[in-house]
């Protein structure tokens, strides 16, 4: 030791015999200041010390606390700058040990020979090098290749700790918005629900699946709720299996890609999740999508189609002399346009016809209570559509492995294989798990139902732009066509379609109908409605199959003198004279 420290003494004599001036460079990170004491006071002590016993003039001292990985260092490139502006102002950039200069060898190397370009020599006090030697190049690769281990070791030790924690299901890092992170009674750390921007993201789930809007519309809607993010971190949301429960665990040498069920409280079910990556992808979005416009005086913007050419109209307003005027117009050169107050109202006009009648609620109970149980049919097959794909799926999976055991697929194709597979039964099963169920109190749910369709054209009156918009894309599934005088549609919800048939009939009952019976002829049989035969009275004497109905006539009193019944022959055929 002591024969060590006599050779370190005198090579480090034999270097500063040609250092005079040299600067100093201090780096830390929050880490190593932590677990090694490597503050910078403590470092620029030492090289202060060590520049005063051997009568070395400080230039400047360099403070640096970022990671010594690369040297993409603030601090670092500002010197650099300043050592090609100012050159042969120093003879040596100091610094206590090499660790402090780099942890990449590879980037150590290029850094010292750009320094030398520059005419100054880095030196570690510690760990003194004469790179002049080549020999001392094999103790310098050692000094810079030692930290460089010591980091990737460091590293993969991280690695491993959190993949290992993800596969227990824990939330490594930053809670994601929505939640918070928290530390239980034995410090270990998770994430719990923060239900104020929790309930936003839930409502962001639900809007997307409703298909109504596309994201850029929803990301408006959730920004006025009070999302605060941006649109990139609203879409990461969407797509971020956090929500539901799961982990994403990333590919890592052999283990492939899977999600893995997390210990954190989810905010949504699987089946939402997985319908959102449906929406999002395209698998269920609709041909044409609606837009929520915000000129509050074109309401049916998106829903009507041009009479002329069959495309949909848009609508804009025009500014005349006293005030603006809307329409709805279409557009390439199509001429056809209507304002917008004459179509909005003769619309309202026709919504009223699906308006519930007061003292019917046992007719339209019963419209409600088969419209749900044909719905909740709908539900049955689809979930035996499921369940038959879910069939489908093992069949071809144990194909798949009869296959490899007859050597037949290779193990790896079965691996990726199955775990495709396997991917797609858990979306079925997500899916197949948030059906819903029958409610329990079907009746107030008809109940609550009939109150708002008897208030539908108040309702709609008052609505916001975008509750119309709900409100007529509900009732007509399918797109609306205006000829001038009416609102017309091809088709309109099955409930609203027999409530509609209700009210007809109602009102023909009310005001039948004021038939003029001039027309008809007056002369019904007497035999009431039985026809003649060729033997009867009526028949011989009047040629009709039918006898005319004639006061007196069938009567007890037929001698009445108010009766005047003459039968006369005109062109050879019998014809009655009534007077």
């Amino acid at each position: 030791m002591r024969t060590a420290r006599l050779y370190k003494d005198v090579f480090m004599s034999k270097i500063n015999s040609y250092i005079k001036v040299a600067d100093l460079y201090i780096r830390v990170s929050t880490d190593e200041q932590a677990d090694k004491g490597y503050s910078q006071r403590a470092q620029e002590e030492l090289l202060r010390k060590y520049c005063e016993l051997h009568q070395v003039t400080i230039r400047k001292v360099i403070l640096e606390d970022h990671s010594a990985k690369t040297f993409d260092r603030p601090a670092w490139k500002k010197y650099l700058l300043d050592l090609r502006k100012n050159k042969n102002q120093t003879d040596a950039v100091m610094f206590l040990k090499w660790d402090r200069f780099s942890r990449n060898a590879g980037d150590a190397y290029q850094m010292i020979n750009m320094l030398r370009k520059l005419g100054v020599e880095p030196q570690a006090i510690e760990q003194p090098l004469d790179l002049s030697i080549p020999e001392n190049k094999m103790m310098l690769a050692f000094y810079l290749a030692a930290p460089e281990v010591e980091n990737d070791r460091r590293a993969l030790n991280v690695i491993h700790g959190m993949r290992r924690a993800r596969k227990e299901g824990r939330y490594m890092g930053l809670a994601p918005y929505g939640y918070t992170n928290k530390s239980d009674d034995t410090g270990r750390r998770f994430i719990a629900p923060l239900e104020t921007e929790a309930n936003i993201v839930r409502w962001a789930f639900t809007r997307t699946v409703e298909d109504t809007c596309n994201t850029e519309q929803i990301y408006h809607q959730a920004k006025q709720q009070g999302f605060v993010g941006s649109k990139s971190l609203f879409w990461s949301i969407l797509r971020n299996p956090v929500y539901c429960g799961k982990i994403f665990l990333s590919k890592y040498k052999d283990e492939d890609a899977r999600l893995v069920d997390g210990k954190h409280q989810a905010l949504i079910s699987e089946g939402l999740f997985y319908q959102t990556q449906d929406v999002l992808d395209g698998r269920k979005r609709e041909p044409y999508k609606l837009k929520v416009v915000a000129n509050t005086d074109m309401p049916l913007r998106g829903f009507l189609i041009c009479p002329v050419c069959s495309r949909m109209l848009t609508g804009s307003s025009s500014k005349g002399c006293q005030k603006h005027y809307s329409y709805y117009h279409c557009v390439r050169g199509c001429k056809c346009r209507f304002r917008t107050d004459l179509v909005n109202s003769e619309f309202e006009a026709e919504l009223e016809k699906y308006v519930a009648l007061p003292g019917l609620a046992t007719e339209y109970n019963a419209i409600l209570l088969k419209a749900w149980n044909d719905n909740s049919h709908n539900h049955g097959d689809e979930r035996r559509a499921l369940m038959i794909e879910m069939k489908t799926i093992e069949e071809r999976l144990s194909y798949a492995r009869d296959l490899m055991l007859s050597k037949q697929l290779d193990p790896a194709d079965f691996k990726q294989t199955k775990a495709d597979y396997t991917q797609q039964v858990e979306k079925l099963e997500a899916k197949l798990a948030d059906l819903p169920d029958q409610p329990e109190n079907i009746e107030l749910l008809v109940k609550t139902a009939i109150t708002a369709l008897s208030q539908l054209t108040t309702d709609y009156k008052q609505a916001t732009q975008e509750r119309k918009r709900q409100i007529i894309s509900s009732i007509y599934p399918e797109k609306l066509s205006f000829n001038g005088s009416t609102v017309r549609t091809t088709r309109v919800n099955d409930v609203a379609a027999s409530i509609y048939l209700i009210n007809k009939k109602l009102q023909a009952i009310k005001k039948p109908d004021k038939t003029r019976f001039a027309i008809l002829s007056g002369q019904v049989g007497a035999t009431g409605f039985e026809p003649t035969t060729s033997t009867s009275r009526t028949w011989r004497a009047t040629g009709l199959r039918y006898a005319p109905m004639i006061f007196g006539i069938g009567c007890k009193n037929r001698n009445s003198a108010q009766i005047n019944h003459k039968i006369r022959f005109s062109s050879g055929k019998k014809v009655a004279s009534i007077t």
